[in-house]
């Protein structure tokens, strides 16, 4: 499981961002990212396929970074970021670890064109009023929208802009401490912190579930 040895590691690469120093630690890396990495994943997504009686699949991402178009060209990324894929709706919980905080997160980055409309479609109604609703009575972060302007349609003043301006959606949990993630204990006790997603995911479903968000993200 994660630990401090995790974070040590990861503010040393963050300040020796090289291969061959990479090289020289892989011993470290394997020991407290990689399988500290695939035991959170198996315990976590086990305790979610538990709550939710479905099959959550984890998705570890590589610490390998994709510098073709990159103007960073440090190889490798400073944090650890799993998504566990939600099988009732095309989201996803979200973890990043990193040197000086855990965040939780839920969501999708990316709707494609079917899933936009069916969205515009919903949160220009009343469920759209409804989602405005349960996002006030959270202390969760919402990514800002991609567009500066409402889409052709749709009145400028509409009540529900800010969600028509999206074309994805990211709900996110701060001020965690890396240490929540540290032992044996800490994917039950982060469960249980995902549950604030609860009723955002539960609009998704009864909202959007049967207009083609069923599946897991590619």
């Amino acid at each position: 499981m994660f630990s401090e040895e995790t974070i040590r590691f990861l503010k040393d690469l963050r300040d020796h961002n090289e291969r061959d120093w990479f090289r020289s630690q892989k011993q470290r890396y394997e020991a407290h990212v990689k399988s500290a990495s695939r035991a959170f994943a198996a315990s976590l997504s086990g305790l979610l396929s538990s709550r939710y009686d479905a099959s959550v699949e984890a998705k570890i991402y590589r610490i390998n970074r994709d510098v073709r178009f990159a103007k960073d060209k440090t190889p490798y990324n400073t944090h650890v970021h799993l998504s566990f894929l939600d099988p009732e709706i095309e989201m996803a919980w979200m973890v990043g670890l990193e040197t000086d905080r855990l965040v939780l997160g839920y969501g999708a980055f990316a709707f494609d064109p079917e899933k936009l409309k069916s969205w515009r479609e919903r949160v220009s109604g009343p469920a759209g009023l409804q989602l405005l609703g349960i996002l006030q009575k959270g202390d969760l972060r919402l990514e800002p929208p991609e567009l500066k302007r409402v889409p052709a349609g749709y009145p400028s003043d509409h009540p529900a802009s800010d969600l028509l301006r999206r074309k994805s959606f990211a709900l996110w949990v701060d001020g965690l401490p890396p240490s929540a993630a540290f032992g044996e204990a800490a994917p039950e006790g982060l469960a249980d912190k995902l549950r604030l997603f609860d009723p955002v995911r539960d609009w998704f479903i009864e909202e959007l579930g049967k207009t083609g968000w069923q599946g897991s993200i590619s």
